[in-house]
């Protein structure tokens, strides 16, 4: 089901089934429960404005939510650092920057795991191999049992398509 054909009822499912937990990354993300709560609003919002665009043929919903949710975060929070801050705030500022780097990993390792489920057996295969387990070239030539030069295309090859699905899923670099 395509998120246009359906209205009030796809905003309602997709709040049931991901707002709690959009929130709580919200919240863990900015430290301030207001601003988790318009974090979340903004995400459904966008989401409801850019319906037209999703495609679930490219990534789930889940996915995708997540992938606009930090896009909201991170403006929601450029925002806020650009206020003077309170005294209160920094006392909370090391703990929160670190574990904003820790959501924020694990929101970029989402929509990854999602860009490489789209790319074929061999490229997948060739990238984790090579990238994630940070195995030699030759090595997993040998495995696969292909000359070295057919696992350097591959991997060239690979790291093409995945750049094109994590822009599908709306993937931003300054991010």
């Amino acid at each position: 089901m395509r998120l246009v054909d359906a209205d009030t009822e796809w905003i309602t499912a997709a709040y049931a089934a991901h707002g709690r937990e959009l929130y709580r990354v919200a919240y863990r993300s900015l430290g301030d429960r207001g601003l988790a709560e318009e974090a979340v609003q903004t995400t459904y919002l966008r989401a409801w404005r850019a319906a037209d665009r999703f495609d679930e043929q490219l990534g789930s919903l889940r996915t995708w939510l997540f992938a606009i949710a930090r896009n909201v975060i991170v403006d929601l929070a450029r925002a806020r650092n650009v206020r003077p801050r309170l005294a209160a705030d920094d006392a909370l500022s090391e703990e929160r920057r670190h574990h904003d780097t820790d959501v924020d990993r694990l929101l970029v390792s989402w929509q990854i795991e999602e860009a490489l489920r789209k790319l074929s057996e061999d490229h997948r295969v060739v990238l984790v191999e090579t990238y994630y387990r940070a195995r030699p070239y030759a090595e997993v030539a040998a495995e696969l049992g292909v000359p070295v030069g057919t696992v350097k295309s591959r991997v060239y090859y690979a790291l093409r398509a995945l750049r094109l699905a994590l822009d599908e899923l709306g993937w931003d670099d300054e991010r």
